[in-house]
């Protein structure tokens, strides 16, 4: 999907499992994130998951970026998911957009597009892609090394 198909009116919720995604091997840049995801329509929601032992600095770049921090001592990728089903069955979004490599997410894209709700997967890169994830999302973007 490029800029011209991009539809100003549509709400995007953009999901990143930070522990998944926002590690040293796959360098990946928030901006880069939310520009994928943008591509979409205009933000309604830009989160970040992460666990309770997210380094500060982590937690204030993703702020600085305005991105909204969730913080979890439990499972962050339950977390995630309930969210992004919650947002998916309560019309809080015409796109959900999901940033991660892990298949875990597979049944909250299942029950968004069950909801009529488009549905997106970003992977990191191609190692960092989850082929169940991105099967399961109507569209899918991989983010360049």
């Amino acid at each position: 999907m490029g800029l011209l198909d991009r539809d100003e009116g549509r709400r995007v919720a953009l999901f990143v499992d930070g522990p998944n995604l926002l590690r040293d091997e796959f360098d990946v840049d928030l901006d880069d994130v939310r520009a994928a995801a943008m591509e979409y329509g205009r933000p309604a929601l830009t989160r970040v998951y992460l666990n309770e032992h997210a380094s500060p600095s982590l937690v204030r770049a993703a702020e600085a970026r305005g991105f909204e921090v969730v913080t979890t001592s439990g499972d962050v990728d339950v977390r995630l998911a309930v969210d992004l089903t919650r947002v998916a069955v309560t019309d809080g979004a015409d796109v959900v957009v999901v940033a991660s490599r892990d298949t875990d997410f597979k049944p909250a894209v299942e029950a968004a597009n069950a909801a009529g709700v488009r549905t997106v997967a970003v992977a990191p890169g191609e190692h960092g892609r989850s082929d169940a994830l991105r099967n399961a999302a109507g569209d899918s973007v991989t983010l360049d090394s």
